[in-house]
């Protein structure tokens, strides 16, 4: 039986993907280094920002020492920022409404993004979806991104433990995670959850692994999500 669901942010509810890209490229190209899209779509999406610039800088030959990356991550952070003040969290049509649906359906919600805190806070909050989640599980929590399970075993220790408690334990078979990247996936399954993969950022063929795959968030409800759960653990 389906008692929670985990959304990915960047890719699944929030359509940024294009913008982390956008300031990827700025703040590399301040370095003198090139990012294209077609690389950036094959080998970091879905990882966090410390994981996708330790790459790219070890790929070229050039220093990553935790001082430098603190710095690229900063900036990026910053120029990030900046493009959500002037034009806002480019929420996917229908995500926000489909959160709403499904915390009234009485799951259990929670995400878990490679994104930074404020990034994520940020768009719950204007999205009026904060008070929608049980946990929230961001690049600083964890010692490791995706495709690491370790979000997602915090999100169901969290969904475990904090108020309101379940009346019995929420064990990984019973969750639901909605992801768009096969980093992603391959986290959830680590963590023994069902995957729905949403073809936000690429070709469905990448999406394989998952358990169930659909095109978009846009127009899904509850009992979408409950289908594809039922397909995702069908034996």
């Amino acid at each position: 039986m389906l008692r929670a669901v985990v959304f990915d942010f960047n890719g699944v509810l929030v359509d940024d993907e294009p913008v982390h890209l956008a300031v990827f490229q700025r703040v590399l190209g301040e370095e003198g280094i090139a990012l294209d899209r077609d690389e950036y779509l094959e080998r970091h999406l879905g990882h966090d920002d410390r994981t996708v610039f330790a790459a790219v800088l070890a790929e070229r030959g050039e220093p990553a020492d935790p001082g430098r990356l603190a710095r690229l991550i900063a900036r990026k952070s910053a120029y990030y920022q900046e493009h959500v003040h002037r034009h806002g969290y480019p929420f996917f049509p229908g995500a926000a409404e489909l959160v709403g649906a499904a915390a009234a359906r009485g799951w259990v919600l929670a995400l878990v993004s490679g994104a930074l805190r404020d990034e994520v806070e940020g768009a719950l909050a204007a999205a009026g979806l904060a008070d929608r989640f049980r946990v929230v599980v961001t690049a600083e929590d964890v010692p490791a991104g995706k495709p690491d399970p370790a979000g997602y075993l915090a999100a169901i220790a969290g969904m475990n433990s904090r108020p309101p408690l379940p009346e019995r334990l929420i064990h990984p078979h019973e969750v639901l995670a909605v992801e768009d990247s096969p980093a992603g996936l391959e986290a959830a399954a680590a963590a023994g959850f069902a995957t729905l993969a949403l073809a936000h950022s690429g070709p469905p063929e990448r999406l394989a692994a998952a358990g169930a795959v659909l095109p978009a968030i846009t127009g899904l409800t509850p009992a979408d999500l409950e289908a594809a759960y039922r397909r995702a653990t069908e034996v």
